[in-house]
């Protein structure tokens, strides 16, 4: 295996493990709702840093998007939009099936979704390579750690006492989850099919590391349309604007903007990475990232107490799916070894 290729692997993994941490000080801000600490995330990690940080590393880059075709731009912004959609599932489908389990199911869809479908429209002759049969077998083991996973949520559910309404709770939750991991891959998609956007950024000065900014900052800006309104949407009807200065808003403000952070700087040291996996590691560095991402908030979901109560048996069907998912990481990373 090459340097850069174990290089572009480290840098994937560090990706995912910011991101894979960014919910988790939500856990710190009981005293808010939902939509108070997410429209805090959606403004300081789809907005402020996507665009500081777009300017701070990619030089003229209001020239750079004008020099692009306006066919990328409307992809790329397309795509910001449907992920934007994905996102606001997101936090709906956490908040109902947990931290863990969620993660798991949405980020599990969201990595088979995101690679292999690029992959069969721009490299179909890949997918009978080494590196497309080893995503195809790696996907299919990550289908399968993800039915352990939601055996396990399943399980929990029924541990922790569950009821008729619980059950259906759960239900609503998973239904939620499925297209929240549908739509957030279109993240993934906006990396592929804007490429101009980073070739550009490249001719303009900007370094192999930095030149996907100039994509990431449109996308999330998409993306941050459907969150805003849904936010404020919540905002008036359940008349919690006022909940921002209660509770210790001294804390919870910077964990809000914590989670920001914490995300945005997963997506840029994914492309960073993605970058030095050669021409397809968007499509083979993304299911690694994603699968990075579940088990850190398996984690940070075990830390924050959601497994407490649960059975032997959910525990063993949430640690298969883990090592399942380890045997997924193993399989697509031996697939782009040279």
């Amino acid at each position: 295996m090459s340097g850069n290729v174990v290089w572009g692997l480290a840098v994937v993994v560090l990706a995912g493990i910011l991101q894979g941490s960014f919910a988790a000080p939500m856990k710190r801000m009981s005293a808010w709702r939902w939509e108070n600490s997410w429209l805090l995330f959606a403004l300081s990690g789809l907005i402020i840093f996507p665009w500081i940080i777009n300017f701070a590393t990619v030089p003229n880059v209001l020239g750079v998007y004008s020099g692009v075709s306006t066919s990328t731009l409307v992809k790329v912004v397309s795509f910001g939009l449907l992920w934007g959609a994905g996102a606001t599932l997101f936090g709906l489908g956490i908040a109902r099936v947990g931290l863990a389990l969620g993660f798991a199911l949405i980020l599990g869809i969201t990595a088979s979704f995101g690679s292999l479908i690029p992959m069969a429209i721009l490299h179909p002759e890949e997918l009978l390579l080494k590196r497309g049969v080893a995503l195809i077998v790696g996907s299919i083991i990550m289908v399968l750690g993800l039915v352990f996973l939601a055996l396990a949520g399943r399980t929990r559910e029924h541990d922790l006492g569950g009821g008729g309404g619980a059950r259906s709770g759960f239900t609503v939750g998973l239904v939620i989850c499925i297209f929240s991991g549908i739509f957030s891959s279109m993240l993934n998609f906006s990396f592929v099919f804007g490429d101009e956007l980073r070739l550009h950024a490249l001719q303009a000065g900007a370094s192999n590391a930095m030149a996907a900014n100039p994509i990431w900052a449109l996308t999330v800006t998409g993306g941050f349309v459907s969150n805003f309104l849904y936010c404020v949407y919540l905002l008036n009807k359940n008349r919690t604007w006022a909940v921002f200065r209660e509770g210790n808003p001294y804390a919870s403000w910077p964990l809000g903007i914590l989670m920001g952070l914490l995300w945005f700087g997963g997506v840029v040291f994914y492309g960073t990475g993605a970058a030095s996996l050669g021409s397809l590691g968007s499509i083979v560095g993304w299911p690694i990232f994603m699968t990075l991402d579940i088990i850190v908030g398996l984690f940070w979901g075990a830390m924050s107490g959601e497994w407490k109560g649960a059975s032997r048996r959910a525990l063993v069907y949430n640690w298969a799916g883990i090592a399942v998912l380890l045997v997924a990481i193993a399989v697509i990373s031996a697939g782009n070894a040279t």
